[in-house]
């Protein structure tokens, strides 16, 4: 077990995460009967505790406890690299952190954050967020990962002995522009706000911290390589402008700081590429981060959101497609604006009657709703679940109506004047009338 456990491998970093996920479930367990002793809650029995240890370290290992203690890993291998102790690229460590993190940082911006895709000019609902990245300049940033990523297999999986130095300065300036993006990203998304629940945003530095190990041992690891290959020169030095050419670029030390310098003709090479084939305005590395809202980097300012209450499943349906659940105006709802179209109204002014008429039986029927009415709205997430809810509501609906016509004298102003606040009457006189 020592042996696979501290030696540098994926496999121990996974056995060490689960391991680390399983001390934490066991503290919380321990402090969770220590409640129970308190509060006289249930005690957790032997028959719970085994299951619970297996799938509840399984899960927080892969989702919180690995992404730290690979970045503690990705750590350690650039100290081993930079005192030349490190004898193997480890590249499968660099995949699991280049993909796996950006998979998770992906995950909880958009089901932690309630991150969109829409741009600031759209109006949103609840805790929605705009998306960071301008769409229309997204194609640019993007370009520009692609490209940093390419340079870094270049460097990795082709051996050195094939790499022209100006070709390697290249790559290396590709990952600086890879490593640029990723730290204005992040600027971008965390906002340092750790209040509350908001101390998981700490996570979102866990990605840069190991993209920025990532290129920093590739580099150290080139000029290391470079310094140990001899290479044949006889041709180079007989030419006088390729002798001054080879002494500048086979000193691997410099290659870091040359680097830097082609990165700023790199980018303009890749914003121009990115204007013939993407229609990208020269400025669009700018107006990516800027033309958003909502984050650190932002300049615009969006339309409030608008809040509905998602417990609800007619309030639910009218966020669905605007074709299909036809959405008539905006109503108040417990102090908030909300989205409303005719079912919403129609099947309040249903229940407004039966609490008028029969409330005995307006209570059972409401009892009944809260109790399974309100775990089925949760489970819509999306516009499509929600016009197929709005569909199934149909028969409901009318249903609905029916009995409105039936038991009201002006069914269509009750149904008009749902969700429309409280209406403040202003006593005002003009030649004895009242206004």
């Amino acid at each position: 077990m020592k042996k696979y456990l501290f030696r540098i491998s994926l496999i121990s970093s996974m056995g060490i995460s689960y391991i680390i996920a399983m001390i934490l479930f066991v503290m919380y367990q321990l402090a969770e009967s220590l409640r129970s002793y308190v509060y006289g809650l249930n005690r957790l029995s032997l028959q719970e505790f085994i299951p619970g240890l297996i799938m509840w370290s399984f899960f927080v290992s892969i989702i919180l406890v690995y992404p730290i203690v690979l970045t503690g890993y990705h750590i350690i291998l650039l100290y081993l690299e930079a005192n030349k102790h490190l004898l193997k690229p480890f590249i499968r460590f660099d995949q699991v952190a280049i993909w796996y993190g950006l998979i998770l940082e992906f995950l909880y911006l958009t089901e932690g954050k309630y991150v969109t895709d829409s741009d600031w000019s759209v109006q949103l609902k609840n805790l929605e967020m705009h998306t960071p990245i301008f769409s229309e300049a997204a194609p640019t940033i993007v370009f520009i990962f692609t490209i940093g990523i390419a340079g870094y297999f270049y460097l990795r999986v082709r051996p050195l002995k094939k790499i022209p130095p100006l070709m390697a300065i290249i790559s290396m300036s590709a990952m600086y522009l890879w490593v640029i993006e990723v730290l204005v990203f992040t600027v971008q998304v965390f906002k340092g706000d750790l209040s509350g629940d908001k101390w998981l945003d700490l996570y979102l530095l866990v990605y840069p911290v190991c993209i920025i190990c990532i290129v920093a041992r590739t580099v150290i690891s080139k000029v290391h390589e470079w310094q140990e290959y001899e290479m044949e020169r006889t041709k180079i030095q007989s030419n006088p402008l390729l002798n001054f050419a080879d002494k500048i670029l086979s000193n691997s030390k410099l290659w870091p700081i040359y680097a830097i310098i082609f990165m700023f003709p790199l980018l303009g090479i890749i914003i121009g590429i990115s204007s013939v084939i993407f229609g990208q305005a020269p400025d669009s590395v700018i107006k990516a981060w800027t033309e958003t809202a909502d984050w650190t980097l932002s300049l615009k300012e969006a339309p409030q959101n608008i809040e509905y209450d998602e417990h609800y499943l007619c309030t639910v349906a009218a966020g669905g497609h605007k074709k299909i659940v036809k959405p008539i105006r905006k109503g108040i709802r417990h102090g908030h604006e909300v989205i409303v179209n005719r079912q919403l109204c129609i099947a309040n002014a249903f229940e407004q009657i039966l609490e008028e008429k029969t409330p005995r039986f307006h209570k059972l029927v409401r009892g009944i709703y809260d109790r399974y009415g309100f775990p089925i709205a949760r489970l819509i997430k999306s516009k499509w679940i929600a016009d197929i809810i709005y569909i199934m509501m149909k028969p409901l609906e009318w249903i609905f109506l029916m009995v409105i016509y039936m038991s009201d004298v002006h069914p269509e102003n009750r149904i008009a004047t749902q969700y429309m606040g409280k209406m403040i009457y202003i006593n005002c006189t003009v030649s004895g009338k009242l206004l």
